[in-house]
């Protein structure tokens, strides 16, 4: 069995998390996310998410291809792989070139785990969504 995991924010769900996320559970069998906490989002955004955590977390539970959700407070996905174990780490190709994830590719090659990359899903994202709303409010 083949596990795999992702994480995000997942705020104001769209078209681009759903790509990832079905993108993710169709090459593994059991699909694990890590949704960043309110607080966590804080700290690297400096703004906090339009749908709170727990509603987040409701939404993706609901979603077929998502199988665990945990909520996640630090930014070291290989202390999430030192918990669970998976075998994939799905990130979207946005981050492909991330010093982050090239050290974690290193790290999760050396335990018999992999970084894959998926699509980034253009045109889209919470950001677009929310600046979009901001400025359909104001007139």
């Amino acid at each position: 069995m083949t596990t795999g995991f992702t994480s995000g924010s997942f705020d104001m769900f769209h078209i681009g998390h759903l790509n990832l996320i079905r993108g993710a559970r169709e090459q593994c069998d059991k699909l694990i996310i890590g949704l960043n906490s309110d607080e966590f989002i804080y700290s690297y955004k400096h703004k906090y998410p339009v749908i709170p955590v727990k509603d987040r977390k409701e939404i993706l539970k609901a979603c077929r291809y998502v199988d665990d959700v945990i909520i996640k407070d630090i930014p070291d996905n290989f202390l999430v792989w030192e918990k669970y174990h998976y075998d994939k780490l799905f990130i979207g190709s946005d981050y492909r070139c991330s010093p982050q994830y090239t050290e974690l590719d290193k790290l999760l090659r050396q335990v018999n785990a992999e970084v894959v990359i998926l699509p980034y899903t253009e045109g889209i994202s919470s950001s677009i969504l929310r600046k979009k709303l901001e400025e359909r409010m104001n007139g």
